[in-house]
């Protein structure tokens, strides 16, 4: 979020159709003290002054047809139970391996009876726990947008069909194959099942689209049709849906 990389970014992109914008996690990495401001304030405001729609307070409409849109977040509802690693090094954003690195991190090893012998081993971090200053637990601020994305649905229940974008994943379905315990590891910060429990819960959300885990995947979720299209850092993947 810190310096101009939106702004050079969102220029680049010149037609004159809407131009629909939903962060990620990585548009609220700060040096700064507070990626929630960052998310509720700054961030929508440089959006909206680049002619960009916040889609997560303002969903898409045209004719029967509504787009919503939200970063979603996670609850470790995807973590890997093959792992043996306990809630509490996933909310620190840590593997136990790595913790006994860390003085500070030195009282999740206790107990240490829950610990799985082979999480002890693994040597793993997210990001996000250096980058993202919530002032809240994850689990807290997914709330939040799950409140948020339902007053969202809740605005438009005349809509024929809605299409949701969320970065995060919203269903198991579309997580990445086992791939290694560093890779399993992060699984826990892909999503969240209870984003897909409340997509479900509204029949007129049609299709989702997601990113994130930079895997392709596509899946039928009950009535949902799920798509990532597994764009990476470096290499970019468009796709054209008739709606």
């Amino acid at each position: 979020a810190d310096g101009d990389a939106i702004e050079a970014c969102l220029s680049r992109f010149r037609f004159s159709g809407p131009k629909l914008f939903v962060a990620g996690n990585h548009e609220l990495w700060t040096r700064g003290a507070d990626s929630y401001q960052v998310h509720s304030e700054l961030l929508p405001a440089r959006v909206r002054a680049l002619g960009w729609q916040w889609l997560e307070t303002e969903p898409f409409v045209a004719d029967d047809l509504a787009i919503v849109g939200s970063v979603g977040w996670y609850d470790y509802s995807f973590a890997s139970e093959s792992l043996g690693i306990p809630r509490r090094f996933y909310q620190n954003k840590i593997s136990p391996g790595a913790a006994e690195r860390f003085d500070e991190l030195s009282h999740l090893l206790e107990p240490a009876d829950d610990i799985a012998a082979h999480g002890r081993e693994l040597i793993a971090r997210w990001n996000d726990g250096k980058h993202v200053k919530l002032h809240r637990s994850d689990e807290a601020f997914l709330d939040e947008l799950l409140v948020r994305l339902q007053r969202q649905l809740d605005s438009l229940a005349d809509k024929r069909q809605i299409i949701a974008a969320i970065h995060h994943l919203p269903f198991r379905e579309l997580l990445p194959p086992p791939r290694g315990d560093q890779r399993d590891f992060a699984k826990a910060y892909l999503g969240s099942q209870r984003i897909g429990e409340l997509l479900l819960r509204n029949p007129s959300v049609s299709r989702l689209f997601c990113g994130h885990s930079h895997w392709p995947a596509e899946a039928r979720v009950g009535h949902i049709q799920a798509i990532n299209l597994g764009s990476g850092y470096r290499w970019k993947t468009f796709g054209e849906y008739e709606v």
